[in-house]
């Protein structure tokens, strides 16, 4: 019967976090283009936490990958709020949490591992909050490159929030790639008009 219970628990959390693709982020208001869902924020933060962990080496992978999944679930309950919001509403993130975790047989490490990354001070915390950053630096850079003329002041200010070397050597690099290049290398003429 526990067993149960807890599956029903889990099938809960799960709806929970599928609220999270329909949660705005709200940064973006201010800049004027763009949006993005928190679900989707979440995802591009683990797939660069990922791949700092792998530059930074002497870290535990799944652990940051983890902390980049989770780090915003609250937001599923409270909502994103940006710099702007967080100057005058009080957010309860850490009661959000408790509530969102009660009854799982994994809420203690699910909480861990927030807690962890909001007190920044392990390796996988700092590797964590700079692929939050980065995921926002990587959007700055594409609307800049699409022609957005508030981007630029963005990405500066982002940048000055990076703590690792990796993420910092990163940003460098993200600033230096065109949002194109990946695929638009292809000059040949014949790859345009056929596709192939």
């Amino acid at each position: 019967m526990r067993e149960r219970a807890n599956l029903k628990r889990i099938a809960d959390l799960l709806f929970e976090a599928a609220m999270l693709k329909r949660t705005p982020r709200t940064g973006y208001r201010f800049l004027g283009t763009g949006e993005e869902s928190v679900a989707e924020h979440l995802f591009s933060t683990a797939f660069i936490g990922y791949c700092l962990a792998h530059l930074e080496g002497e870290v535990d992978a799944f652990k940051v990958v983890k902390m980049c999944l989770f780090h915003d679930l609250p937001e599923a309950r409270t909502g994103d709020h940006n710099y702007v919001y967080k100057k005058y509403v009080q957010v309860d993130e850490e009661r959000a949490t408790e509530d969102l975790t009660a009854g799982l047989p994994f809420a203690d490490e699910i909480k861990g591992l927030i807690a962890e990354f909001n007190e920044q001070k392990t390796p996988e915390a700092l590797l964590s909050h700079d692929a939050d950053q980065l995921a926002l630096l990587l959007q700055l850079k594409e609307h800049k490159d699409l022609g957005s003329r508030y981007a630029d002041e963005w990405l500066r200010n982002n940048a000055k929030r990076l703590q690792t070397d990796a993420a910092k050597n990163l940003a460098e690099a993200i600033l230096q790639t065109d949002l194109s290049s990946w695929w638009f290398k292809e000059k040949d003429a014949d790859w345009w008009v056929k596709g192939k």
